[in-house]
């Protein structure tokens, strides 16, 4: 452990190591989960919404069969990224590999 960090406010903490916060971390692993699945990468492709194009994700009340709780969970992963996976370029969405 780093002496005198454990002791400070959690946002002092992340500034003096260099560390984002847990809701972009979050984020960031939401929005490479649904790059996965929109390239075929991810066993969770099902979960996601895609629209005719399958770059942007849309809300599409299905009449599956799968259970309420599985609904749940898959309405929940689709509105927390799709603002931000659908303001993201066409460039990323559509790049080859997931490396910067």
């Amino acid at each position: 452990m780093i002496e005198g960090v454990g002791l400070l406010p959690y946002s002092e903490r992340l500034q003096i190591l260099q560390l984002t916060t847990l809701a972009e971390r979050r984020s960031r692993g939401d929005l490479i989960e649904v790059y996965k699945a929109s390239h075929g990468l991810s066993q969770l492709a099902d979960v996601f919404n895609f629209s005719r194009s399958g770059l942007n994700l849309v809300c599409k009340p299905g009449k599956s069969k799968i259970s309420k709780l599985n609904r749940v969970k898959r309405n929940f992963i689709n509105e927390r990224v799709m603002s931000f996976w659908n303001r993201l370029p066409i460039e990323v969405k559509t790049a080859p590999t997931r490396s910067i």
